[in-house]
């Protein structure tokens, strides 16, 4: 026996009465670029860790302290080679 096909209810209350044909995409774009932010799309795995943008902002900023100070560490001397043996 094949399952009926059952379209979905109207389950909205008469006074929802939505007209998109005067929706404008990206209305609040243009406020958001003025303020200077950035918005970035985190994959899910990594959004779990972070619950807001403060945390994601506190660990941007300690990974970057950690590079520059592992930076000078790792820098090549600006000295030329000698060889000792030579």
């Amino acid at each position: 026996m094949r399952a009926k096909h059952q379209e979905p209810g109207d389950d909205l209350r008469p006074q929802y009465e939505f007209d998109y044909s005067e929706a404008v995409r990206g209305k609040y774009a243009g406020r958001l670029l003025a303020k200077g932010a950035n918005v970035v799309v985190l994959d899910p795995d990594i959004a779990e860790a972070f619950h807001d943008s403060a945390s994601v902002n506190t660990a941007l900023r300690s990974l970057l302290d950690l590079t520059r100070s592992t930076q000078r560490l790792t820098q090549r001397s600006s000295r030329p080679e000698t060889n000792a043996g030579g």
